[in-house]
């Protein structure tokens, strides 16, 4: 099998493995009890949060263990709401191409009272820092948006937003789940307050994440129920799952240059092969994105089929977010681009990782414009397009 839906979920690094296995047979103690057992394991969480922290420039005391980058996003929206509502501040300002973890917590608060603007991006995937500046409001408690798009991997300027909103006394908050590990990010430099990230798309084991709020920022608990976490998140946590993020994390930042240079070329070639298909695209910035993102757009074709095919081929890909992949929806993300419907229905994201060589890019290469030739020809759509009935668009 051939991996390319690293966006989805990266294999678990024999690294975070080795970093795990002590605590689930020999430092299993619970980290809330007051015997030894259960202090080498608190022990063992504050050398996390430390460990994480370095990796981001936060203070240990700025990290806060989570089940992941949803329950992240929404802690953060929730937060600023929180403090909204103490200071009769109800705006609140993201982008059209937010996660859904992002994106329903705001409709959550649209029906409580809050003022949402979504600012729209180009077709290159990329949001305009001064646009931002913009929607900002006398009454804007919050700022969120992503440092990478997690369907086409755009990057976006973050530090030059968080610069805005720290001028302007402003909250900001970054969904980093798809940008932690693969590119750099230090929430001292770019002006951050809050962030996002998970641990399994670096590496990490799935069910661990990370809030970093900076010191000062009050959040609002989002779980109730014990003192865990000073009191911000309840529920005993993953000890083996956070040491295991911990260790992920760590080497994916200190092989990240590397890796980034390596991967990036391979995504070019990935690129390269693929466009050559006659009325395709490729969705968001050739150049401004994730090191191991590739997302294109094929006309006359519906993307579930062309998954199935693909994976009867021994290629693991993906249509867009995992989240929504049991939508018949669209992609929000490739209708903000400006894709029309018929176009946005066949696309395919292919997201590489260290571990993908030169012989799999091609071979994959070679399986997409088999499969795309393939379902073209089955087409009505297709037909009606070559005898000039339709339009082309790509």
């Amino acid at each position: 099998m051939i991996y390319l839906d690293n966006a989805a979920t990266t294999k678990t690094s024999d690294v975070a493995i080795r970093a795990m296995l002590p605590y689930l047979s020999q430092v299993y103690g619970n980290p809330s009890s007051l015997h030894s057992a259960g202090q080498r394991a608190a022990e063992a969480l504050e050398e996390a949060r430390a460990r994480v922290g370095a990796c981001i420039g936060a203070a240990p005391g700025e990290i806060y263990f989570v089940s992941g980058g949803s329950e992240a996003d929404n802690q953060a929206v929730l937060t600023a709401a929180a403090l909204g509502r103490r200071k009769g501040k109800k705006h609140i300002v993201s982008t059209a191409i937010e996660h859904h973890a992002v994106l329903h917590a705001l409709q959550k608060l649209q029906k409580e009272g809050f003022d949402v603007t979504l600012v729209g991006v180009g077709a290159d995937g990329v949001i305009r820092a001064e646009d931002v500046e913009r929607a900002i409001r006398p009454d804007t408690v919050l700022v969120s948006v992503m440092a990478a798009n997690n369907e086409i991997g755009t990057l976006q300027p973050i530090g030059d937003v968080g610069r805005i909103c720290r001028e302007r006394g402003i909250l900001f908050h970054t969904d980093a789940v798809q940008a932690a590990g693969h590119i750099p990010l230090d929430v001292r430099a770019q002006n951050i307050d809050m962030l996002s990230i998970s641990a399994h798309k670096f590496g990490g084991p799935k069910g661990a994440g990370v809030l970093y709020a900076r010191k000062g920022v009050p959040l609002y608990t989002l779980i109730e129920g014990g003192a865990q976490e000073r009191g911000k998140r309840a529920g005993t946590q993953n000890v083996a799952a956070i040491m295991g993020m911990a260790a992920a994390l760590e080497e994916a930042c200190s092989t990240m240059q590397a890796t980034a240079i390596r991967v990036a070329a391979l995504r070019d070639r990935l690129i390269e092969g693929i466009l050559a298909i006659p009325h395709s695209a490729l969705n968001g910035d050739a150049h401004r994105r994730l090191p191991g993102n590739a997302n294109f757009c094929f006309e006359g074709i519906e993307g579930e089929s062309l998954l199935l095919l693909l994976d009867d081929k021994g290629i693991a890909a993906s249509s867009g977010s995992a989240c929504t992949s049991g939508s018949l929806d669209p992609s929000h993300v490739l209708l903000a681009i400006g894709r029309v419907h018929d176009v946005a229905h066949g696309s395919l994201r292919l997201t590489l990782s260290n571990e993908t060589t030169a012989a799999d890019v091609d071979y994959t290469v070679a399986a997409v414009r088999e499969v795309v030739a393939y379902l073209r020809n089955m087409s009505p759509i297709w037909r009606d397009l070559q005898e000039g009935k339709r339009q082309f668009i790509l």
